[in-house]
């Protein structure tokens, strides 16, 4: 089991993924490939203490930065550290890639470099929120695909329940589309069609979900087009990120709120973890013939550590061969 890290990706790199790493290492015994400024990562490798053998480091020279556009960033700088641990999967190297850096071109990389999965029409990128029942709900597709087709979301749903079976450990997934009502019949052409399609297949399909439902865990995946699914995430990273701020300014308003705060500190932690995106890591490019995990940008090493059991979970649960054994079956039903 070997996971490819890109070293120089993200906001915190290369601290605290090189530390995700360390820990990774020695929580899970994974072997780690990291890409990178080989001078920069050894020197910060040499603050830890932890199986070097479990390390290698590949040397790239340069880095695909935020503002780079992503199909030129992947196309021109070969010797990136984010390509160069794309083509690592690609060639069967490691097992998962893992970045932290710029969203659009490790979604262009996971097409250009690593590949679709033969059968399927567009992967999709499924992150995943904290709900109110202590679990997580993916949201398929989460932005990579702004335009769909009916097809598309029936895909999106058959590999992001194999997802939540294999990785998140869902027995039973529920799975729903997102709507602006919950009747059958509700939305527009898009949607209306993905629902009679989606309902043949065998999922525990639940119908029609609305956004007001994200967070109440009354499904376990969204599926919809990627313009949707973003403006969903945003939406729930945006209004969580804010109650949490007027709690504590409210709070902290007064002498009384100050007291308060003292006595409910423990609790106003606990509510902070239950939102925390850190506690699951990133979200996997599904339908991509390799495992591509998108971390998100701010990773921390905890988060970064998250992301990698995510790759370990994923090449253990044998997502990608589930995921090409139902477009072979959907291919067979459809002949």
């Amino acid at each position: 089991m070997k996971i490819a890290v890109d070293g120089m990706g993200g906001d915190n790199a290369p601290k605290s993924n090189v530390e995700g790493c360390v820990n990774a290492i020695k929580e899970y015994g994974v072997d780690i490939i990291i890409t990178g400024d080989k001078e920069i990562l050894e020197k910060e490798f040499s603050k830890y203490d932890f199986d070097k053998s479990k390390l290698e480091i590949i040397n790239t020279t340069e880095v695909v930065t935020n503002e780079d556009k992503p199909v030129e960033a992947i196309r021109s700088k070969k010797d990136s550290s984010m390509v160069v641990a794309l083509k690592l999967v690609k060639e069967k190297k490691a097992d998962a890639v893992i970045s932290a850096g710029n969203t659009g071109a490790l979604l262009t990389g996971g097409l250009l470099v690593v590949g679709r999965i033969k059968g399927i029409d567009r992967p999709c990128l499924c992150p995943a929120i904290p709900n109110v029942k202590m679990g997580m709900t993916l949201i398929a597709d989460g932005g990579a695909n702004a335009d769909c087709k009916p097809i598309n979301l029936v895909q999106f749903a058959g590999m992001s329940n194999i997802y939540a079976k294999k990785v998140l450990g869902l027995t039973s997934p529920k799975i729903s589309i997102a709507n602006i009502g919950s009747e059958e019949g509700k939305g527009n052409d898009i949607t209306k069609k993905s629902y009679d399609e989606i309902k043949k297949l065998d999922l525990n399909f639940i119908g029609n979900i609305e956004a007001r439902d994200l967070i109440n865990g009354v499904t376990d995946i969204i599926v919809c087009d990627g313009f949707t699914g973003n403006i969903l995430l945003k939406s729930a990273e945006g209004v969580a990120m804010s109650v949490m701020k007027l709690i504590k300014e409210t709070l902290l308003s007064s002498t009384k709120g100050k007291i308060g705060a003292m006595f409910i500190k423990n609790d106003m932690q606990k509510l902070k973890s239950m939102m925390d995106y850190s506690e699951y890591g990133g979200a996997p490019l599904l339908g991509v013939n390799g495992g591509v995990i998108k971390a998100h940008g701010s990773s921390d090493s905890v988060a970064i550590k998250n992301a990698i059991n995510q790759g370990i979970k994923f090449a253990k649960g044998n997502v990608l061969e589930d995921i090409k054994s139902f477009v072979q079956t959907e291919k067979e039903n459809k002949e």
